[in-house]
């Protein structure tokens, strides 16, 4: 009996779910399924789950949960989010070597019994980059960029644009924009450190930089009613409130991953060649002068409990620290209530990197208090760690050495949290973005 393997669709975006069936099976047998995906460097990802079929001789990942594997209960991409890099711990790369290229798994099915050995194999094909979506890199202005176009409006407008800021990491986050510009909006994946031609540090980042970039996407993009969007992550999370209260005549909505709500020191990310104390330096200028940050004649700060505390180390012990000296805290305190539109929080109830949830809720609270007349939303997600991306990727690899500190932690959370607020976030960034500008 030949088992037959369905994948629908099996080309679409990274963000679409899979319907993944295997037929013509026995009733009762057992079957493994794995996936192989080549992620970064060549890295090979992989997981596996074992069905028992249906008295059809059917397995239907929509319905069936594994018996045995590597995760459990009922996912339908779950051979996707749990997957390893070959070897164990690798670079958190989880896009192709081309960031915004689709990403290929393939999935296969090994059978037991009298068809023991025979293998059955089909393609899943997962696109960032949607049909009429173009790339060009911006080298001008003084900005290190990519800008994702989206395929032309019908009725011929130009498109709301969406400025992306990756965090602590730095580089540019092509991969989201280029999922942002395949659902209609014009997408800045802007570098501001660790690009080519910027410092590999954010030590000193003079905010004038973003400024200038913000005018340059009013000036160039021209979106229709001066729609612009950040869009950030971690240390671009609260990259993206501060701008917005800083520019909001350039900005028009702001989504705010796992960010911070006061200003942060260099922190993971400093200039080691500023000495031994560059952690604790400024991240952030602005005509010329450091903005004042949480660390800043801070009384009870220390770095102790992340220095020094058991491993994984949770880079969220040492801010609580700091956290509790409630004057350094308002002097940090990003002014959120000058943002001029609609914001949107994320969070992660067991945020090993930083304490997001805390800090999304005095956010919301601070904009309640001065009456915020935009709409603000809160999403927090239970149990999920730091690394909130977007559906359908893997969210195993909790501990990582950090880009630029090399200094091993954990961004919280376990995989099955994580993989639901992958896809849950998501679907509120994409309503967030309708009700916002109407696409």
């Amino acid at each position: 009996m030949t088992a037959l393997l369905t994948i629908t669709p099996q080309h679409a975006l990274i963000d679409v779910p899979r319907h993944i069936t295997v037929q013509g099976l026995a009733p009762g047998e057992r079957i493994t399924l794995h996936s192989t995906t080549v992620r970064g460097p060549g890295v090979h990802w992989r997981a596996q789950a074992d069905f028992v079929a249906d008295a059809q001789g059917q397995v239907d990942l929509q319905r069936d949960a594994p018996v045995e594997g590597s995760y459990e209960g009922v996912s339908p991409m779950g051979l996707v989010w749990s997957q390893v890099p070959e070897g164990g711990r690798a670079p958190r790369e989880l896009f192709a070597a081309e960031p915004s290229a689709a990403l290929t798994t393939t999935i296969s099915v090994t059978r037991q019994g009298a068809d023991a050995g025979s293998i059955v194999e089909a393609d899943l094909v997962q696109q960032l980059a949607g049909e009429g979506v173009t790339r060009r890199e911006v080298r001008e202005d003084g900005l290190v960029a990519t800008l994702f176009t989206p395929a032309p409006r019908v009725d011929g407008l130009a498109p709301p644009v969406i400025v992306v800021l990756n965090g602590s990491g730095g580089g540019l986050n092509e991969p989201r924009a280029a999922l942002y510009a395949s659902h209609g909006y014009a997408a800045l994946a802007l570098g501001y450190f660790k690009a080519p031609g910027l410092p590999d540090y954010i030590s000193n980042t003079p905010l004038e930089y973003f400024e200038n970039a913000l005018q340059w996407v009013h000036r160039h993009l021209r979106p229709h009613r001066g729609q612009v969007a950040l869009s950030g992550q971690s240390r671009g999370g609260e990259l993206v409130l501060l701008l917005g209260s800083m520019f909001p005549q350039w900005v028009s909505a702001v989504i705010a991953y796992v960010p911070g709500a006061v200003v942060h020191s260099a922190q993971n990310a400093c200039d080691p060649a500023l000495g031994p104390d560059s952690r604790n330096g400024p991240a952030w200028l602005y005509r010329g002068q450091p903005l004042p940050h949480l660390w800043q004649a801070n009384r009870t700060a220390t770095w102790q409990p992340w220095d020094e505390g058991p491993e994984p180390r949770r880079h969220a012990n040492a801010l609580l620290t700091a956290l509790q000296d409630a004057d350094a805290v308002e002097r940090a305190a990003i002014a959120v209530e000058r943002i001029a539109g609609p914001v949107l929080l994320l969070s992660a109830s067991d945020d090993g990197s930083w304490p997001s949830s805390l800090y999304c809720r005095m956010v919301a609270d601070r904009l309640a208090r001065h009456a915020h007349p935009h709409a603000v939303q809160h999403l927090d997600f239970e149990g999920a760690g730091h690394s909130i991306l977007f559906p359908f990727v893997p969210t195993t690899q909790l501990v990582y050495a950090h880009p630029v500190s090399r200094r091993l932690s954990t961004t919280g959370g376990s995989p099955a949290p994580n993989a639901l607020a992958d896809q849950q976030s998501w679907t509120g960034v994409l309503s967030f973005l309708k009700q916002s500008f109407g696409v």
